[in-house]
C-alpha cells in the first residue's frame, strides 16, 4: 500500500494547521502519512515542521515531516493538497479596514464579500493560478482541498482560470450551526439530522428535525424564552426569512444591506465593527505562544478540530462513505441558483472521491439573496480572467452592503484607493486607477 502525501500551502497558518494533523493522525491509516510543508516565511516554516513532530508523537503517529520554502519541492505526487494560505496575512488586512472605514464603510470580517472581501480574493487569485499550473503539472490526481477565503470567489477562480476538477473549498460554518443549533433546543447533536444548502457563509438550515420531527418549533420556543437572542444578526434573519443561515452574526451582517449602514441596528445587533482585526492580533499571539512552547518543550495542547478535509481524506483513502459540505461549481446542484455560481451543498464522499448532491430549488427569498450574493463573485471573478479593472468597481457596486453605504462615485474612488494599497499583490491589468 502506497504512503497517502499531503501537501499543506501555507502551512504557517500554525494553529490551523495543527488541529487539521490532529485529526489527520488520529486515523490508523494516516499515521505514517508523508506531510510535506510549505510556506515562504523561514519562521513560520520551522514552526509548522516543529509542531507536526510534537503532534505526531502524542498520537503516536509515524508520518514522513518534510518542509519546504519552494512550493514547487512540497507537491510532486501529492494526493492532496490542503490550500490554507492568507496573502498579504495581517499588513494586507488593515488595509482591507483602514481605507474603507475612511470613506464611512463599515466592516466586521470582511473577508467574503464587501470591498473586504472583494480584495482579498484579487490579492489570492495569482496564488491561484500558480497553485493550480503547479498541481497540473507535478500532481494532476491531486485533490485541492481549499480552506482560504473569500471561499465562493476562490473556487469560482480556480474553476474557470486553471481548469483543475478535483478542487472543493471547505468551511466550517454549517458543522458548528447545527452544533449551537442542537445546543439552543436541547437535543444532542448526534440525535439531529438536517439539510442545508445556498453559499459560502450565507447557506440556510433547510432541514433541521430530529425521527423525523422538525425542531424549528423548539427553536422558535428557545427564542422566545432568552430576550438576548433576538440581538443577533442571525436570527433576526431567520424570523424574517424563515430559514436559519449558517454563518455567524458577524460575518451575516455583512452580506446584506440592512445592518451596518444603521446606528440603530449596529446597537440593536451589537455589530463588532472591524472584528476581524482582533482575531487577526490573537492569531499572531497564538502563534507566538506556539512557537515559543515549541521552543522551551512545553506540551501543546491540541484538540481536533472536525474539520473536514481530514475527513474527506479518509474516505478517499478507506473508501469509507461519508457525508460533508463542500462549495463547488453549481452546475444544476441548485436549480434556481446561476450554473456557473460557487454553492454549498451536501457532498457524499468515498474512495472514488467527493460527489456533490443536487438539492431542492431553494424558497425564494433565499435565492434572492444568494443570486446577489454570486453576482458579487462573478464580478470579481471576471475581473481577473478578462483583465478588466472595471468589473472591480462594478462587484463594489453590487455588493449589497457597500452599495447602501457609499453613492457611486466614492465607491469607485475607494476601489482606485484600495488597488494603489495593495499594488504589485494584484495581477498587473488590474492596477490601473479609473477614476470616477
Amino acid at each position: 500500500m502506497t504512503t497517502t502525501k499531503i501537501a499543506f500551502i501555507g502551512a504557517g497558518s500554525v494553529v490551523f494547521t495543527q488541529g487539521l494533523l490532529a485529526d489527520l493522525f488520529a486515523y490508523p491509516e494516516l499515521k505514517d502519512a508523508h506531510i510535506a510543508l510549505h510556506d515562504i516565511d523561514p519562521d513560520r516554516l520551522a514552526t509548522a515542521e516543529a509542531g507536526t513532530r510534537h503532534i505526531a508523537a502524542r498520537f503516536g503517529a509515524s508520518p514522513r515531516v518534510t518542509a519546504h520554502l519552494e512550493r514547487r519541492e512540497a507537491l510532486p505526487d501529492a494526493d492532496f493538497v490542503i490550500n490554507i494560505v492568507q496573502v498579504g496575512m495581517a499588513e494586507a488586512t488593515r488595509v482591507d479596514f483602514e481605507i474603507p472605514a475612511r470613506y464611512g464603510l463599515r466592516q466586521t470580517i470582511g473577508d467574503t464579500l464587501g470591498v473586504g472581501g472583494i480584495f482579498r480574493a484579487l490579492r489570492t487569485f495569482p496564488l491561484l493560478k500558480a497553485l493550480g499550473e503547479d498541481i497540473a503539472e507535478l500532481c494532476p490526481q491531486a485533490w485541492l482541498l481549499n480552506y482560504t477565503n473569500p471561499m465562493a470567489m476562490n473556487v469560482a477562480y480556480l474553476a474557470r482560470a486553471t481548469g483543475l476538477t478535483r478542487v472543493v473549498g471547505l468551511c466550517h460554518s454549517v458543522y458548528w450551526t447545527m452544533r449551537g443549533l442542537a445546543g439552543l433546543v436541547k437535543v444532542p447533536y448526534e440525535e439531529i439530522t438536517y439539510r442545508c444548502a445556498g453559499v459560502n457563509h450565507q447557506a440556510w438550515v433547510l432541514r433541521f428535525e430530529r425521527d423525523g420531527a422538525d425542531l424549528y418549533p423548539r427553536l422558535d420556543e428557545a427564542i422566545a424564552a432568552d430576550d438576548q437572542l433576538p440581538r443577533r444578526t442571525r436570527v433576526d434573519m431567520y424570523r424574517r426569512l424563515g430559514y436559519f443561515p449558517t454563518e455567524s452574526s458577524e460575518h451575516s451582517a455583512e452580506y446584506v444591506p440592512w445592518y451596518l449602514h444603521h446606528d440603530a441596528e449596529i446597537e440593536r445587533l451589537r455589530l463588532p465593527i472591524g472584528a476581524y482585526l482582533d482575531i487577526v492580533a490573537e492569531n499572531q499571539r497564538e502563534y507566538e505562544r506556539t512557537r515559543a512552547a515549541l521552543a522551551d518543550g512545553t506540551p501543546l495542547q491540541v484538540e481536533g478540530t472536525q474539520e473536514y478535509a481530514p475527513q474527506i481524506i479518509h474516505s478517499i483513502v478507506t473508501g469509507r462513505p461519508r457525508a460533508v459540505y463542500g462549495n463547488v461549481p453549481n452546475h444544476g446542484l441548485i436549480p434556481n441558483l446561476p450554473a456557473d455560481g460557487v454553492v454549498e451543498v451536501p457532498c457524499l464522499v468515498d474512495g472514488t472521491g467527493l460527489q456533490p448532491t443536487r438539492v431542492e430549488p431553494l424558497p425564494a427569498q433565499l435565492a434572492a439573496l444568494n443570486r446577489g450574493y454570486l453576482n458579487v463573485v462573478d464580478l470579481v471573478v471576471r475581473a481577473a480572467v478578462e483583465d478588466d479593472p472595471r468589473h472591480i468597481r462594478h462587484a463594489a457596486m453590487a455588493d449589497p452592503a457597500t452599495a447602501a453605504a457609499l453613492p457611486v462615485e466614492r465607491i469607485w474612488a475607494l476601489c482606485d484607493d484600495m488597488v494603489t494599497a495593495h499594488g504589485d499583490r494584484l495581477q498587473p491589468s488590474l492596477r490601473a486607477r479609473l477614476g470616477g
